[in-house]
């Protein structure tokens, strides 16, 4: 197959890239400034903005399938030139019309946990709507909501890394927000498998790690694996509430209301759709496996 990745030099894309090269399918990355280097050799790369309709259309011509990759972060506050509406609304848009304009024969969009068009936060009612697009548009689609993924570079994770201490660190609420976490690993072969299996058609997926996890855990989890312990210091979650919305107008700082609005979440995967990929809980990465594996990042 010939397939167009948009996106495809991201977190998730390079990821997703190896293995649909692994399965010997001819490749083409879009984004604003395709990095070639993270990308499999004989990556065709195509500089291109989501936001203009003119600066991608051309490269959908002669594809056979498109992922769409593009997406700003939920945790922190988007550049002061863009919005999640802009980029995953309007982007999404206009990924659908050049598909459609050039008779791709199937979109796979990647979304994510607890999207809605009426959600709590500005990442979730962008994705939750860039959902609807896809699914009133007269195109085969596949859209999979995998849970927050963990990997080599992945935000979360390394956030986490950045921002607590061995020993004694303090967390919003005693790091009690609950999640699924993926492997972004697994996340790229079932994919993989979205994009050029034909059974997979017309379908939402949502996809979730072997374990549900909170905040809280992940950071023990992670100084367990160097050796160290820690304990958590709980601050009362209005007075994160409180600082966040505070600065929020501030545009460079990069947290706000909505990162507050967060914290309030369940972002567990309401479902698990893991047997329509012919795989279980047993068969994924676990994050206290992946951290003992990885324990000098």
């Amino acid at each position: 197959m010939d397939i167009l990745v948009v996106g495809g030099d991201g977190f998730v894309g390079r990821h997703l890239c190896a293995a649909l090269a692994d399965r010997g399918h001819d490749l083409a990355v879009l984004s604003r400034t395709p990095d070639a280097s993270v990308l499999p050799d004989g990556t065709e790369t195509i500089s291109g903005d989501v936001r203009s309709y003119d600066s991608i259309k051309h490269a959908f011509g002669g594809r056979d399938a498109v992922v769409n990759l593009v997406a700003l972060s939920p945790m922190y506050q988007p550049a002061a030139d863009t919005s999640h509406e802009k980029v995953h609304v309007g982007g999404t848009r206009n990924v659908v019309g050049a598909a459609r304009e050039q008779g791709v024969d199937k979109l796979v969009q990647m979304s994510s946990v607890g999207t809605k068009p009426d959600g709590a936060t500005g990442y979730i009612r962008a994705k939750g709507q860039a959902e609807w697009v896809v699914l009133t548009a007269d195109l085969d689609a596949v859209i999979l909501r995998p849970n927050i993924m963990f990997g080599d570079e992945d935000e979360f994770t390394n956030f986490i890394n950045q921002t607590t201490l061995p020993y004694m660190t303090a967390l919003p609420g005693g790091g009690k927000t609950p999640f699924q976490p993926l492997w972004v690993g697994d996340t790229a072969a079932m994919a993989a498998e979205a994009t050029e299996a034909n059974r997979h058609r017309n379908e939402i997926y949502e996809l979730g790690g072997p374990e549900a996890l909170t905040v809280a855990e992940v950071t023990k989890l992670l100084y367990q694996a160097r050796g160290q312990s820690v304990v958590i210091l709980p601050v009362p979650m209005k007075f994160v509430e409180w600082g966040l919305r505070a600065i929020s107008p501030i545009s460079s700082i990069p947290f706000g209301a909505d990162q507050a609005r967060m914290l309030h979440l369940d972002l567990k995967s309401e479902r698990n759709d893991l047997a329509a990929f012919d795989r279980s809980e047993d068969d994924l990465t676990t994050l206290e496996a992946y951290f003992q594996t990885n324990s000098a990042m």
